[in-house]
């Protein structure tokens, strides 16, 4: 059976801090980056909300113009059943047979002026969706000048971090290797806790490097003598003394 490995306080503590250093210079990193990775994931977003909406258009400029071909179809039909009653309007023999073509006459008129109508409001309605599609176009291609700027800035960025990054992110995970499993756990649910990043931090002017809270002379002496870990009781951090974190290096 494998024999699990047995850390000293003092090992706890010297791993916990390099790991703190590698994330604090990861963090920086970050930081050069601000908020580009999220800006231009949602210029990315919004540009394809609008294509999105430029794609629904041009369907239903589509459907409108299946519509509008069909009612011209209604209106050639009408117009072919006009001629014929009109045609039959001069061999009619009594009143009545006159009255009742009449009658098909009528509604072949309203059916071609109905079919008219229709075409017109439907041609009208592409009209106003071509305008509305050139404005999409247009905040497509202002988002996407913006979008193009954001990449150049992040990937100039990536290119001069790129490197340190990489050598860190390996240092990382060696770090980590090396913290004890528990503890580790709990950095990581720290260190998520503060925007900073900080889980770990020295006792500087007798007070937590993290929340500037005082810390008691007896606590100190404790944290110096690195025999037990110590919890700054009013922000949770890890607390270590100074000397320890800088003969830390990373």
């Amino acid at each position: 059976m494998a024999r699990v490995r047995e850390y000293s306080i003092q090992e706890r503590l010297e791993s916990i801090i390099k790991l703190q250093k590698i994330d604090s210079k990861l963090d920086e990193i970050n930081k050069l980056r601000g908020e580009l990775p999220m800006e231009v994931q949602d210029l990315e977003d919004e540009i394809a909300g609008y294509q999105t909406r430029i794609d629904n258009v041009n369907n239903n400029i589509k459907e409108i113009e299946d519509y509008i071909k069909q009612r011209k179809t209604n209106e050639k039909e009408g117009q072919e059943a006009l001629k014929k009653y009109e045609k039959q309007q001069n061999d009619v023999k009594n009143s009545r047979e006159y009255e009742a073509i009449n009658k098909q006459i009528e509604a072949c008129e309203l059916d071609i002026k109905e079919a008219e109508k229709d075409v017109k409001m439907a041609s009208a309605q592409i009209e106003d969706r071509e305008v509305k599609k050139g404005e999409t176009d247009v905040l497509i291609k202002q988002r996407q000048e913006v979008l193009n700027i954001k990449k150049e800035e992040l990937k100039k960025i990536e290119a001069e971090t790129e490197k340190e990054e990489k050598s860190l992110s390996k240092e990382r995970r060696k770090a980590e290797d090396e913290v004890f499993p528990r503890l580790l756990v709990s950095y990581n649910k720290i260190r998520g806790s503060f925007r900073n990043g900080l889980a770990v931090v020295s006792v500087e002017r007798d007070s937590c490097g993290g929340c500037h809270s005082a810390i008691p002379p007896q606590s100190q002496s404790e944290i110096r003598l690195r025999k037990r870990m110590t919890i700054c009781e009013h922000c949770g951090r890890i607390l270590v003394d100074e000397e320890l974190t800088e003969s830390i290096t990373v």
